[in-house]
């Protein structure tokens, strides 16, 4: 296995990588003549793509960027919760195949981030890792869901969700089941992120994961209660030039519905049109909500005293079609993850509470994850 400092220069070395595939992604000609790839010879992320389950749960190494991407909320016997979160991404480095018998070309590059967040305790652990796609360190395949990260992984037997994920002494494995069909965000198969040609994203996910799992802690061994959200997002081409971050959020209410939200934000601040959400309803129907069906309103703000990054932390979003307004409050102020062992990121994913209000009902409690990308100038994503 490779030492430290190769692992940091692998690092070092990806994120220039990605830096640069990222600039030749938004160049304004195509060379493909039916305008399906990228100039660097990635698939784009182009309306008309058709789902087909469980295959399009796995790998798609001919686009260039793909995540897969688990947050929820643990619940123990005596009543203590826990927000987690994690996530797996791959990168692509190169579009052909690596050559046989070379143990270490690699076509891809991995990370993943893992976060518990302790609401009793007011603690935030985060853990991370990378490595190249080759045998023995990191794999996703494309024949079936099944991504690997060292002794972390995410994958899928039957309709099972099975997670495993930790760091030190802190060790958690899920085993989670759909209680709804996936769902496809965006307008015909595309997730879209900006105007240009291709700069959109696959978008699916899980709306609510139910199972059991164990928390391990030291020599402290418990049975949790799980709920959880999971994302599944590839393409090769995302993000505009002018554009610096996003402001995601999932919601689950505890009356069977759910919401996801995103706002795309450009460096002036201003929002980028093409931001979306999507609204599912007890059933597993889920309706498209463009821009102008919602909006979202910060409350308070955060500044972080790890980067000095300011953040939104708190927020009110209204959806007038729905006649409701969801208020969301973080369950802990600090949780960023200042990601420079792998991605070289710094971005705020934590778990918040949810209260929705209608017009002459009760309201309806709930739980989510909020992500904000961006925020600290230096470290912004690049996809």
């Amino acid at each position: 296995m490779p030492d430290r400092r190769s692992l940091r220069n692998l690092a070092r070395s990806t994120r220039m990588l990605l830096i640069g595939a990222a600039s030749l992604g938004v160049a304004p000609a195509w060379a493909a003549p039916d305008g399906a790839f990228s100039p660097d010879g990635w698939r784009l992320a182009l309306p008309g793509h058709v789902f087909r389950f469980p295959r399009d749960h796995a790998a798609h190494p001919d686009h260039r960027t793909e995540w897969w991407y688990t947050t929820g909320h643990l619940a123990g016997v005596d009543g203590q919760e826990w927000g987690f979160q994690l996530t797996c991404f791959r990168a692509g480095l190169r579009r052909e195949l690596p050559r046989p018998g070379l143990r270490w070309d690699a076509r891809d590059v991995q990370f993943g981030h893992f976060t518990l967040t302790d609401h009793r305790a007011g603690t935030f652990q985060v853990a991370e890792r990378r490595a190249r796609s080759v045998p023995g360190l990191a794999h996703a395949r494309s024949d079936r869901y099944d991504v690997r990260q060292q002794d972390w992984s995410m994958r899928l037997e039957g309709d099972r969700h099975l997670l495993v994920a930790g760091e030190g002494d802190t060790r958690l494995e899920l085993d989670l089941r759909p209680a709804k069909p996936p769902v496809v965000h965006g307008v015909d198969g595309v997730s879209a992120k900006s105007a240009g040609h291709g700069q959109a994203s696959h978008y699916v996910s899980f709306s609510r994961l139910l199972g059991t799992g164990v928390l391990s802690r030291g020599q402290q061994r418990q049975r949790v209660k799980v709920q959880a959200w999971m994302d599944h997002e590839w393409g090769s081409n995302q993000m505009a030039s002018d554009e610096v971050g996003w402001d995601w959020f999932s919601l689950q209410l505890d009356d069977g519905q759910e919401a996801m939200f995103y706002l795309l934000r450009r460096a002036d601040g201003s929002v980028v049109p093409q931001s979306s959400g999507t609204w599912i309803d007890r059933s597993g129907h889920a309706r498209h909500l463009n821009l102008a069906d919602f909006r979202v309103r910060p409350t308070s703000r955060w500044t972080s005293p790890h980067t000095g990054a300011t953040y939104p932390a708190g927020w009110q979003i209204s959806v007038p079609g729905e006649a409701t307004e969801f208020t969301i409050t973080p369950r802990l102020a600090d949780q960023e993850l200042v990601t420079t062992a792998s991605t070289g990121v710094a971005y705020w994913e934590g778990a918040v509470s949810v209260t929705s209000r209608r017009p002459g009902r009760p309201d309806v409690t709930g739980k989510g994850y909020v992500e904000l990308t961006g925020y600290d100038r230096t470290r912004r994503p690049r996809i």
